[in-house]
């Protein structure tokens, strides 16, 4: 695992969705790239209806590809209402 990360890869591998119980993973560059443009743009919300505060540093991705939870200063963040859908 490259030292960028904060989150630990122990600690992902045991991680899952609180929703749906699927495994999660890192987002790549990609992902954050997307998720943190459309932050910017200000057209991004979590599920409980907020905007993000800041840009994404990391987030874990669901295994179905389709929600992500943020990672604060290396804490994963795994509440449904903070998530957001992708």
């Amino acid at each position: 695992m490259s030292e960028k990360y904060k989150v630990k890869a122990d600690l992902v591998e045991i991680l899952v969705c609180p929703e749906t119980k699927q495994p999660v993973h890192l987002a790549s560059p990609e992902e954050l790239s997307a998720i943190n443009a459309r932050i910017e743009s200000g057209e991004l919300r979590n599920r409980g209806g907020s905007a993000p505060e800041k840009p994404f540093d990391e987030a874990l991705v669901r295994e179905d590809g389709t929600v992500a939870y943020p990672v604060d200063d290396g804490i994963p963040v795994m509440l449904v209402e903070e998530s957001i859908e992708l």
